[in-house]
């Protein structure tokens, strides 16, 4: 019978190094002030050994947890896990934080709140008293969010806000929404669509606006006009539908930009519903890219957003705030989308 494999610890890494265990954990725990060839030989030491940080030790070694709590908007994500839909935000979330975190030797947990509630201060004060957490991400709508913010905030918990460029502390994350919506606009205009309907998502998040504001830009550049063209819904299949039927009712409208995929999807059944199709009659683009749009038939032109990437970006805003090598700027990291041109989209008829 084979014996169990020692562990590899800290002082197998500090000996093998030639360094001092200090060095090591200033190493492991990314603390600047640490010599280029020290640091080189720490890292080779533990590639070649194997050494995997304990969680447990590096708590246990100074003030900080190792942790980062992720916010999420619990009857929104609920409601879209119980609906087995497709739609992956979470999934992408997830993708880019947890390795992000991984790679620093963090760990990440999702909690989910809701925002609305009025005890919200009593269910985020536990989580907090639960898990220490050096950092907290939040997503739409938490990240701009005042209770929230501010209780964080009060317990010097290092925040990173996605989606939101309101007052308050924390580090900014935004995608080019505005951009985005301007890029699908002209993509459409090229393809020679000059009345196209916009459906927007609900006020209550910043973006919604933003993407109104880069559709209209787009369309005033081109000299058109954006009026009676715009409806707006909450991002459900719903009022998806009703949107998409009073933009149809205009006279005109050879396109819509959709603002997320449940919204894009209730287009396409309303285009058909009323015996045309996309894309002979009327071209569509969605917002978001998930599953649900690829596989669609036609598959859907769609704005790809960097949630992945924006997660990990929080992440290390994070991380390197705990370990003084950054502060909150007054200004945003914007992270670019990117247009998916599939088969929803073509030129538009000849008048």
């Amino acid at each position: 019978m084979s014996r169990r494999r020692q562990s590899v610890t800290i002082r197998h890494v500090a000996a093998d190094a030639g360094v001092s265990l200090q060095t090591v954990s200033r190493v492991i725990n990314k603390e600047p002030g640490v010599r280029p060839e020290m640091l080189q030989r720490v890292q080779a030491s533990i590639a070649k050994l194997g050494y995997v940080p304990s969680l447990a030790a590096q708590r246990m070694s100074g003030s900080r947890s190792y942790l980062i709590l992720a916010l999420n908007d619990r009857e929104r994500t609920i409601a879209d896990w119980r609906a087995r839909e497709g739609r992956d935000w979470v999934d992408q979330m997830l993708l880019g934080g947890m390795l992000a975190c991984a790679a620093h030797g963090y760990r990440m947990i999702v909690e989910l709140v809701d925002t609305q509630s009025d005890q919200i201060e009593r269910e985020l004060g536990a989580a907090i008293a639960a898990l220490q957490p050096d950092g907290a991400i939040l997503t739409p709508p938490h990240s701009q969010n005042p209770v929230i913010l501010r209780l964080l905030a009060e317990k010097g918990i290092e925040i990173a806000r996605i989606g939101s460029v309101a007052e308050g502390p924390g580090h900014m994350l935004v995608q080019d929404d505005r951009g985005s919506a301007r890029l699908a606009t002209e993509h459409l205009l090229a393809l020679g669509h000059r009345r196209i309907g916009f459906i927007a998502g609900p006020g209550e998040y910043e973006l919604s606006a933003w993407r109104v504001e880069g559709w209209q830009a787009a369309m005033a550049a081109a000299g058109l006009s954006s009026e009676g063209l715009l409806e707006t819904g909450d991002f459900s299949y719903g009022t998806g539908l009703v949107s998409a039927r009073a933009l149809l009712d205009r006279a005109g409208v050879t396109a819509i930009i959709a603002a997320n995929d449940q919204a894009a999807l209730a287009t396409l059944a309303a285009v058909r519903g009323r015996g045309l199709s996309v894309p002979e009659d009327v071209s569509l683009i969605s917002f978001d890219d998930t599953p649900i749009v690829r596989f669609a038939s036609p598959a859907l032109t769609a704005v790809s957003q960097p949630i992945a990437d924006i997660t990990a970006k929080a992440v290390e805003r994070i991380i390197d705030a705990c370990a003084g090598r950054a502060t909150a700027s007054t200004e945003p990291v914007l992270l670019p989308s990117t247009l998916i041109v599939r088969e929803s989209t073509r030129r538009a008829r000849e008048a």
